[in-house]
C-alpha cells in the first residue's frame, strides 16, 4: 500500500494524550488548499467524490477525520477524544483486544503511529464504531455510529475495488447495516431528544464538503431502507411498514424543500427521486402484503 504523496497532511503542533492508555500522539490533519483537493460529483448516499490532481495524486480527505491512539487503538472524533468519562475509560480499555482483533481480521497488520492511507483511513472508522458503541448518551453516539459506519463501507468498497482478492466487500456488505440501523436509530433520537444531535451535527457529514445535518439523516435513513430493507426484516408486512415509514419522513423532507428556498435543490431533488423509487417498490413488490 503506497503512502500519500508529501505535502498533502501534516502533524498537530499539540501533543494528545490518549484518555485510555496514556499513550501520547500527534494528529494528523489533511493540508488544504494547492488544488489538492479536486471536488467531482455528489453520489446518490451523498458521498462527494475527487478527482485525481495531477501534482498531488489521489486524495481521499475521509482518511483523516478520525483520531485513533496507535497504541491501544482507542478512537474518536476529535471532538470527543478527551472529554470521557471514568467509566468510559474502563469499558474502553478493557476491550483493547477486541479492537486488535477487529483490525488484524479485517486487514491484517497497521500501524496507525505512520501517515494515513486507505487502509488506515477504512480501519478508524471501524475502530470509532467499535469505540462509540461503549459512549454515553451525552457524546451523541448513535449518529456517529451511523456516519462513521456508512463511511468504513464506503472505504472498505474502495478497497475491495482495488483489491477484489481480499474479503473487503463482506466487511463493507457488514458496515452497511450498520449504518442503516444507526440510522434508523437516529431518526427516532431525533423525536425522543435521549441524544444531543444538534450539537453534533456540523460533524456529521457524511462527506466533509457539506453537513447535510437532519436532512441528510433523514435522507439516508430512507436510502439504506430502500437498499437493505430485505437485511432489515424477514417478514413482508414488516418490509412494508419500513418503506412506508421511510417514505413518510421522506416526504417531509421534499416537502418543506419546495417550499423553501434556502434548501439546497440537490437534496430536495435527490429526495423526489428516492421518494418516487420507494412508492414503485412498494406498489410493485407489496401490493399484497
Amino acid at each position: 500500500m503506497s503512502q500519500p504523496p508529501r505535502n498533502v497532511s501534516f502533524r498537530a503542533s499539540k501533543e494528545s494524550k490518549c484518555p485510555v492508555c496514556g499513550e501520547l500522539h500527534r494528529k494528523e490533519e489533511l493540508l488544504s488548499g494547492g488544488g489538492r483537493l479536486i471536488a467531482g460529483k455528489l453520489g446518490e448516499d451523498l458521498r462527494r467524490h475527487y478527482e485525481e490532481s495531477k501534482k498531488w495524486g489521489k486524495i481521499e480527505p475521509l482518511v483523516y477525520p478520525v483520531q485513533v491512539c496507535h497504541k491501544c487503538l482507542y478512537a474518536s472524533y476529535s471532538k470527543d477524544f478527551e472529554a470521557i468519562s471514568k467509566l468510559e475509560v474502563e469499558a474502553i480499555r478493557a476491550s483493547i483486544p477486541h479492537r486488535q482483533k477487529l483490525v488484524k481480521t479485517v486487514f491484517g497488520d497497521l500501524d496507525f503511529s505512520k501517515e494515513r492511507d486507505s487502509l488506515t483511513g477504512a480501519a478508524s472508522y471501524l475502530l470509532a464504531v467499535d469505540c462509540y458503541h461503549l459512549r454515553a448518551p451525552d457524546a451523541a453516539p448513535t449518529p456517529k455510529k451511523a456516519v462513521s459506519a456508512l463511511r468504513a463501507a464506503w472505504l472498505l468498497d474502495d478497497l475491495f475495488i482495488e483489491f477484489p482478492q481480499r474479503p473487503y466487500d463482506k466487511a463493507r456488505d457488514f458496515y452497511y447495516m450498520e449504518a442503516t440501523r444507526n440510522y434508523a436509530k437516529t431518526l427516532e433520537i431525533m423525536t425522543s431528544g435521549e441524544e444531543p444531535i444538534e450539537a453534533s451535527l456540523g460533524m456529521l457529514g457524511p462527506s466533509l464538503d457539506h453537513p447535510w445535518a437532519f436532512d441528510g439523516i433523514i435522507y439516508l435513513n430512507a436510502l439504506l431502507t430502500y437498499k437493505f430493507y430485505s437485511q432489515l426484516a424477514t417478514d413482508r408486512p414488516e418490509q412494508k411498514k419500513l418503506l412506508e415509514n421511510a417514505k413518510r419522513f421522506l416526504s417531509k423532507l421534499y416537502g418543506s424543500g419546495k417550499s423553501s428556498k434556502s434548501k439546497p435543490s440537490v437534496i430536495v431533488d435527490l429526495a423526489k427521486d428516492l421518494y418516487d423509487g420507494i412508492g414503485k417498490l412498494i406498489e410493485e413488490q407489496f401490493a399484497d402484503a
